[in-house]
Parts: C-alpha cells; structure tokens; sequence
C-alpha cells in the first residue's frame, strides 16, 4: 500500500510543470502598486519571479508560492512580511484548509466574522486569508499603537479580552501564543 502511495505522489508531481516569468513593479506618486511582466517603462523595477503551477496541490502551500503571497501583501498592508509569517506558523503550520474547534479557517484562521468584515469569499484561497488576516494585523498594531505584544493577545484571544483584562489576558494559551509567534517572527528575520 505505501509503495503505491509513494508511486502517486511521485506521478503529482512529476506532472505538475512549472514556468516562470519576472514580475516587475511600480509605484507612483500617489503610492498606488502596479505589477506587470511585460515593463512599458524604466520607472518598474524587478520585484519576484511569478510561479504558474499547481503549487498549493494538497493541504500545505508551497514555500515559493507563500514568499510570493508574503511579499505582495507586506507591501500593500505595510506589515512585514515575517510576522504574517509567524502568525501562520503558530496559526496553521502551513496548512491552508485547517479549521479550528472554535469555526477559524485557513493559514491565519481567521474567524467568521473578519471572514465577513473582509469579504473572503474563500477563506481556504492562500492570497486571500493572508490578504485578510494581514489587513487585519495592520488594524491592530494601529490600534495598539506597534505594542507587539498586545496585538498579538488581541488576534488571539479577541480585542475584547484585551480590553476586559486592560493588557495581556491572563490565558495561558494567549501567553504561549504571543511567546510562540514572537519565537518564530526572530527565527524569520534571521
């Protein structure tokens, strides 16, 4: 059985090709992003090579398609692109379709109502949970004014336990969450 298992798995991939062409960007005096592959002037500057395949086939996403994601939405949520990374390590590990006991899905298990507050119309798409879960973030480091550590507490255990308990809930899970992610936001800066 596991020979024929590893045989299938060895055919996906072998079939799923891949090309890849340059990614260049713009942006103007009013900060708005353009991306081409095709650059009409010298103004575009290279940005990453775009990956056209099957990469997210199965539950995890690639890590060639996830730096792809990660650059893309750190510049246009202004949110680093290691913390999104760490989130989605202590949220999902990776896992794209992963859904917790309390209704949180995707890579940054969002919840149904940022899911509705977003409009995800896919919160198992990897752009999309990330896009969301990424603006979200930015909400709340404008709102806890960069406080790393309450932002974290608040994505969470919710704004409301923050406010409740005026600081950090005293969770224990919220406090090995917050130790977590801020352990792999340094492993990812390295």
């Amino acid at each position: 059985m596991i020979k024929y298992l590893f045989l299938l798995l060895f055919f996906m991939f072998i079939t799923c090709s891949q090309t890849y062409s340059d990614i260049y960007i713009y942006v103007d005096d009013n900060g708005i992003l353009s991306f081409t592959n095709t650059p009409t002037s010298p103004d575009y500057k290279f940005y990453m090579k775009e990956t056209k395949s099957n990469e997210d086939f199965g539950f995890f996403v690639t890590d060639d398609h996830l730096n792809n994601i990660l650059n893309y939405v750190s510049i246009a949520t202004s949110v680093e692109k290691e913390l999104i990374k760490a989130v989605i390590k202590a949220e999902s590990s990776f896992i794209k379709n992963a859904i917790s006991k309390k209704g949180a899905k995707g890579l940054m298990q969002l919840m149904p109502v940022i899911i509705e507050k977003y409009k995800v119309k896919n919160p198992f798409d990897p752009s999309e949970n990330i896009m969301a879960g990424s603006k979200y973030l930015k909400k709340l480091m404008d709102n806890y004014k960069g406080d790393l550590n309450l932002v974290l507490a608040a994505y969470n255990a919710g704004p409301g336990a923050v406010k409740r308990f005026n600081g950090i809930p005293p969770y224990s899970e919220t406090r090995n969450y917050i130790k977590r992610v801020k352990s792999y936001y340094q492993e990812y800066k390295k």
